[in-house]
């Protein structure tokens, strides 16, 4: 599955690392995820997600059924 986010689509970010001399070496900015089990109202059950905490952050404001469409996540099959 990789390191991305399921509901939003974040992903890693290329960068670069920039020493006291202004050396440039390149590296990845890691999106910050977090494996949860969210409980799924509409389907009476646990449904496990790998999130960023944006998205995390969302649900509170949100259903997951709303953000799991607008995502295009079938939901059943998790």
């Amino acid at each position: 599955m990789g390191r991305k986010c399921q509901l939003t689509g974040k992903k890693a970010n290329n960068a670069f690392a920039v020493s006291h001399s202004h050396r440039r070496t390149k590296r990845l900015q890691e999106a910050n995820l977090q494996t949860k089990r969210i409980w799924w109202a509409e389907g009476n059950r646990w449904v496990k997600l790998k999130l960023s905490t944006k998205a995390l952050k969302t649900l509170n404001s949100q259903s997951l059924q709303v953000l799991a469409k607008a995502a295009g996540i079938n939901l059943n099959k998790l």
